[in-house]
């Protein structure tokens, strides 16, 4: 039987030979260039750290994160939908969980690594706009963090979606239809903590007293939510592959 090491190394090694590991490279540094250009002259200096984090935050966790976590869950299925690829897979003497846990895992690792490059590019545009105010590491990571976390429950249901689908295509449309009203839910109180395409921008977005600049959702109360939408999404997911007739 295949152990989970094994297989990740192929996964690792097709990723490798492709190019959209690369992606993980446009939110930060596409927040970093349009923030460089903004003026931070009138800001209190005190603040200039939020205002940098806030608004990068607002391009990358509306946006860019959302997608980038049904891009990548798509592409992780991508091979295996092509000519048989799953009955080939699922031949070998690999368990089904296995190789649904191990995709799971290059997908977070993916997003993993966007967010700290994006935790890099706050800090290096906190250094190009010669910020002195003290870097407020506790926000930073737990915007950085929280983001990652937020997206467990987006990976885990955009995967469901890709395992079940065939077209490539299909499950990105969907995101890319979902992640529009972002724009519009993150303001809502009822709907805003509950939606996952915009749980990211929240748990990203830092405020004042523990809550957040658009909901006064604590971050506790948030990851919560996440949690629990994690565990229905990533669970469902699975057992739905388990059964699945390839």
């Amino acid at each position: 039987m295949r152990t989970f090491s094994q297989l990740f190394l192929a996964e690792w090694i097709k990723l490798r030979k492709s190019s959209i590991w690369l992606l993980i490279f446009v939110s930060p540094l596409l927040s970093a260039v349009l923030e460089s250009i903004e003026s931070l002259g009138k800001v209190d200096p005190e603040l200039k750290w939020l205002y940098i984090i806030g608004d990068m935050v607002s391009l990358h966790g509306i946006f860019f994160l959302p997608l980038l976590a049904g891009v990548f869950a798509a592409f992780v299925c991508r091979y295996e939908h092509e000519s048989g690829g799953w009955k080939q897979l699922l031949a070998l003497p690999v368990r089904r969980t296995t190789v649904y846990l191990v995709k799971f895992s290059v997908v977070l690792l993916l997003i993993m690594g966007t967010q700290l490059i994006f935790l890099a590019a706050m800090l290096s545009v906190g250094a190009a706009q010669g910020v002195s105010a003290t870097i407020p590491w506790e926000v930073l990571l737990r915007s950085t963090f929280g983001g990652f976390i937020a997206t467990l429950p987006l990976v885990a249901l955009q995967l469901a979606i890709s395992v079940g689908w065939t077209s490539f295509a299909a499950p990105l449309a969907i995101n890319v239809i979902l992640t529009i009203p972002n724009v519009l839910i993150i303001n809502s109180a009822d709907y805003g903590p509950y939606y996952p395409w915009a749980q990211p921008y929240l748990a990203m977005m830092p405020g004042m007293k523990n809550s957040y600049r658009a909901l006064n959702v604590s971050f506790e109360t948030l990851m919560w939510v996440i949690v629990g939408g994690f565990l229905l999404f990533f669970f469902s997911g699975l057992t739905y592959f388990n059964r699945k007739e390839i």
